[in-house]
């Protein structure tokens, strides 16, 4: 994400092209928590719970210069939390958590992801969405960070500094931004999305070796629609990546939002394998935020918006792709709005953070799945 670039400031072989997709399944779900400020990332912990980042809604404190609403700043505050969801209850387990955000609660930064190890130890990758130059007017801040958490003490410690790296490397080359969305546990190994930045970056659970070690290229538009109409001028637009699955390849597997002005269709899939070079595996799909493999190896997307976030329709969907390329909308609107993020539980279900950049509006849903094999 550079300038501009994204309205959530949260954000091998091709075998899955764009061909068309299915009509909707008949798919129905249920509300297990709401009420929730900005949720982004969730996952099943190891007591089966389900964790939810909730990213805050900032405050009234220092502030930096906002990279998506020109002109106007994010200003922070101890508003971002993590909610535990289980036995028909929800809990927040994590708060104090540090937030960016508009004076009106949205376009917010803050715990964007949450993973656990082995062990059962948490991890969070929290976002920033600015310039690191500017970090310093916070104070010493764990903003732009992977951090591990002690729910029981309610604290927590920094394991690896992002948005530094992008401060002292700047791996793509472009404007400086940071702002870390999404992890992943692989082994010993911590594997997180700087949407900010453009790539893919990982660090050791000891706190050592952290590496870019992909970046999603950008793309250039020959035609591009704004809200003033089409241009004939190319246009490049940022990649925007915004999460990270492990498929049963073993490769990593990246979504993608793509920049302003968010073209419709233009965003992608990349498969990083061994050799950590991104390519294309599915492509066609408008502003992704997350992804996820099921039991059968069938991948879901999440749509934060069908359309280009400018025409205001904020109707998401979820889009599942099969082994063999087929592709079929298993919910499209009718109540999925501005979706940030998805998680596939053990019996297949289809868990959606709802209405994800907003204060107090924020749900995790349940979507039934019953047809999750190819």
């Amino acid at each position: 994400m550079k300038l501009k670039q994204f309205g959530i400031t949260f954000l091998s072989v091709c075998i899955a092209t764009f061909s068309g997709i299915k009509a909707a399944e008949a798919a129905s779900f249920s509300v297990i928590a709401d009420d929730l400020n900005s949720p982004r990332g969730l996952t099943f912990g190891p007591d089966g719970s389900l964790y939810v980042t909730e990213a805050g809604t900032g405050k009234s404190g220092a502030c930096v210069p906002s990279p998506s609403a020109e002109g106007q700043s994010l200003c922070y505050g101890t508003t971002g939390a993590v909610t535990k969801i289980g036995n028909g209850t929800q809990e927040r387990v994590l708060t104090g958590l540090l937030s960016l955000a508009l004076p009106d609660g949205t376009d917010t930064a803050g715990p964007h992801d949450i993973k656990f190890d082995a062990t059962g130890k948490p991890y969070i990758a929290v976002g920033y969405a600015s310039n690191p130059t500017f970090r310093a007017r916070l104070g010493n801040t764990d903003l732009g960070k992977i951090i591990t958490a002690n729910f029981n003490t309610n604290s927590w410690t920094s394991v690896a500094d992002l948005a530094n790296y992008e401060l002292v490397n700047n791996p793509d080359g472009g404007d400086l931004i940071s702002n870390p969305f999404s992890l992943l546990l692989d082994g010993n190994k911590i594997v997180a999305v700087d949407t900010g930045a453009n790539k893919l970056l990982s660090v050791n659970t000891d706190v050592s070796n952290l590496k870019a070690i992909a970046t999603i290229p950008r793309q250039t538009l020959t035609n591009p629609v704004f809200s003033s109409g089409a241009s004939s001028s190319p246009f490049e637009i940022q990649a925007v990546p915004t999460n990270i699955a492990k498929g049963p390849d073993g490769a990593y597997y990246i979504s993608q939002l793509t920049g302003f002005p968010f073209p419709e269709g233009k965003a992608k899939i990349y498969r990083v394998g061994a050799d950590d070079k991104p390519t294309v595996y599915a492509d066609g799909f408008t502003q992704l935020t997350d992804l996820d493999f099921d039991s059968q190896g069938n991948l879901y997307a999440l749509q934060y918006d069908n359309q280009s976030l400018w025409k205001g329709n904020l109707d998401g969907s979820v889009i599942k792709i099969a082994r063999d390329g087929t592709r079929t909308t298993i919910l499209n609107g009718n109540g999925l709005e501005s979706p940030t993020a998805l998680t596939i539980g053990a019996d297949d279900a289809i868990y959606v953070t709802n209405r994800g950049d907003g204060p107090g509006q924020g749900q995790v849903i349940k979507i039934e799945n019953s047809k999750s094999s190819s």
